[in-house]
């Protein structure tokens, strides 16, 4: 393979991993355009939306497109590229090499255990629910902790069997939601479902992508900064219908 071929096949791939990995689009097209740099291609021209990627050689006539279709949220493989960028950049690997571990990358799974996860999604939502509300009685603790934990599990498992965007952030707020209400009829009401409910859908919250929406658009991608924040949104009132179809319960 040409090494024209592979940087562009290299740049292509460093991009898309960033990009499905939740990296904003300033730190995809800075990547992409060092790497194309470091490869002697300074005069490459980089494209980046949310949906794909394109990659230009103008004194070759040559360009490629990556069309990006899932996009989650792993910060652990946007700093495995960028350090592996720097290696590139530095010339403790060459371009082949690169490539080869990009590959190993892109092919890597989650490295954290669902336990692990779940007791996260637990360790989120209790503290916030008492920082934000100032509620802690041993029954919203206790309550916020399951909902949290249970919401969670819900949300992941539909996000590792199918692919319907929002149904996760749904079917994982309207199981918080259920938790809520049972618990409030097994205390009689003393406890406190709003507080309780705050709290455990904090693991749902697209926090990362509301910033993104906000780093994006203030860094001029007028495109890409917009389609998160509206993706942000419907994520939001996914969550926030969830919890609205059990609210009529109490």
């Amino acid at each position: 393979m040409r090494d024209t071929a592979v940087m562009l096949k290299a740049t292509l791939l460093a991009g898309a991993i960033l990009l499905e990995n939740g990296a904003e689009i300033k730190r995809v097209e800075d990547t992409m355009q060092r790497i194309a740099t470091n490869a002697g291609h300074p005069d490459a021209q980089v494209f980046v939306l949310l949906t794909g990627i394109t990659v230009s050689l103008p004194d070759d006539a040559t360009s490629e497109v990556r069309a990006i279709h899932n996009r989650g949220m792993d910060l652990e493989k946007v700093d495995q590229v960028n350090t592996l960028s720097r290696q590139f950049a530095n010339h403790e690997i060459d371009l082949a090499e690169f490539f080869a571990a990009l590959e190993r990358v892109n092919q890597a799974v989650p490295t954290f255990p669902f336990s692990w996860l779940c007791l996260a999604a637990v360790v989120v939502s209790v503290p916030l629910m008492v920082a934000f509300t100032g509620q802690t009685a041993p029954a919203d603790l206790v309550t916020c902790g399951l909902a949290g934990l249970a919401g969670f599990a819900v949300f992941y498992w539909i996000n590792r069997v199918g692919s319907i965007r929002f149904l996760s952030e749904f079917v994982g707020a309207f199981i918080i939601g259920l938790i809520t209400l049972v618990g409030f009829y097994l205390t009689n009401g003393h406890y406190h479902p709003d507080a309780i409910i705050i709290g455990a859908v904090m693991p749902l919250v697209p926090g990362v992508a509301i910033t993104n929406a906000v780093r994006d658009t203030m860094t001029g991608n007028l495109l890409s900064g917009p389609a998160r924040a509206v993706e942000a949104v419907l994520s939001a009132c996914a969550i926030g219908v969830g919890i609205a179809l059990t609210s009529f319960f109490y």
